[in-house]
């Protein structure tokens, strides 16, 4: 046992080599997608971390805990990901007492989880700016009409595409924040508290909503909607005016009046709770190593004719008919994903009613041609629209849930 505690922390770090070799290929998928976001956060980490009295044994552990249960359920990888960030970051805290919630945040906004959630809410957040802009711009230009992110003036057509939401401009500005934030830390030799923290991340967050704001505005004045030199130049000027430079203005309101104090925690504890940690990330690890069986196909509406189908991957099923093409797959494929993927451009986005159930309803362009697809979750032949609550009846009930998106180039409903 003396033997135990003089290594502990080299066998600690042993166990996490471990585990990571034996997640290499969930470890290798978060960082082919967000590797420098990733690596910026572990030296933020680092070089930011600080002894705090705030216990955060307790936070991570549970934190964990919550990701590798429902990773363990539904398979997740990419909270399976997550938490394998977060069980370094709990081994860093537990044998140095540090901790960087600057850092911390960071972690959360480069993982898959976070791109996710801003994929899913994207057509929503660029159709309600589309439509701002267009309230803004009607007095000064001859705005016909406005469709979705369709602006129509002098009859011809502008249309604001997906990038203009900038997720990349998004990130790489929280991420000149963190940094900014980090660097005043050590300048002062202070540390920001959480509700400074924060409050500059929201702050953050409202500029980059000014900041594409700004810049569809000045597409659209400019004519410049079309990916080239000039529509980069605009993107990256709004970036810098109304992102980077005030921040640089802000942070000088912002300053650090937190010493940097000790936590003592026993090495007894500390080794018992690493150990906890271990053992939930090993057992979700061998979990998510299974092969999981998708029943995409089980009880499935016989008005299908699945006999004239195909398979794509294990994930997807597709069938071709005369007036529709028609998809099943898992939940974690979003159509709109799928079809801006694909080159088509989102006209409209609403929730509709069918027979007394809700669906989605996407209209959408490509090639000068219209499409109206229709999709929903299916859960025990009921329709739903919301992917959190059918992932929390497959989490609690273990229930298969699948996704059908009918599309077709007139209107089905």
């Amino acid at each position: 046992m003396k033997l135990i505690f003089q290594y502990k922390n080299a066998i600690a770090i042993l166990i996490l080599i471990c585990l990571l070799a034996l997640n290499s290929n969930v470890v290798w998928s978060g960082l082919d997608s967000n590797l420098f976001g990733i690596v910026f956060s572990i030296v933020l980490f680092l070089i930011g971390g600080r002894k705090t009295s705030f216990n955060m044994n307790y936070p991570l552990l549970g934190m964990i805990f919550l990701l590798e249960l429902i990773s363990y359920r539904l398979h997740t990888k990419s909270l399976h990901f997550l938490a394998l960030a977060l069980l370094a970051c709990f081994l860093y805290y537990s044998l140095t007492q540090k901790f960087s919630f600057i850092a911390f945040i960071c972690i959360f906004l480069f993982s898959s989880i976070f791109n996710t959630f801003f994929d899913y809410l994207t057509v929503e957040i660029k159709q309600t700016l589309c439509y701002g802009v267009y309230l803004t711009l009607k007095n000064f230009i001859p705005i016909t009409k406005i469709e979705g992110v369709n602006f129509y003036i002098h009859h011809a057509k502008i249309t604001i595409d997906t990038a203009c939401m900038g997720l990349s401009m998004f990130k790489t500005g929280l991420l000149v924040g963190a940094f900014l934030l980090t660097l005043e830390e050590r300048k002062q030799h202070k540390f920001f508290n959480v509700k400074q923290i924060f409050l500059f991340c929201f702050v953050m967050i409202l500029l980059n909503i000014v900041s594409n704001y700004f810049r569809i505005i000045t597409l659209i004045v400019f004519n410049c909607t079309e990916e080239n030199t000039l529509h980069h130049t605009i993107g990256l000027l709004c970036f810098a005016f109304y992102q980077i430079i005030p921040m640089l203005f802000l942070i000088c309101f912002f300053k650090p009046n937190l010493d940097e104090t000790s936590n003592q925690t026993s090495n007894k504890f500390s080794l018992f709770t690493i150990l906890i940690a271990f053992s939930i990330v090993l057992i979700t690890s061998l979990e998510i190593k299974k092969e999981l069986k998708h029943d995409l196909l089980e009880n499935l509406n016989p008005s299908y004719n699945i006999k004239k189908g195909i398979w794509i991957n294990n994930e997807v099923f597709k069938m071709v008919t005369p007036k529709k093409l028609i998809y099943i797959k898992t939940p974690s494929h979003n159509p709109l994903i799928c079809w801006t993927g694909n080159g088509y451009k989102i006209i409209e986005s609403k929730v509709i009613r069918e027979d007394n159930e809700e669906i989605c309803f996407v209209r959408m362009e490509k090639n000068n041609i219209e499409y109206y697809s229709y999709w929903w979750y299916e859960c025990d032949n009921k329709k739903y629209t919301s992917l959190a609550e059918v992932l929390l009846i497959k989490l609690f009930h273990n229930k298969s849930v699948r996704l059908v998106n009918e599309t077709s180039s007139t209107k089905l409903i």
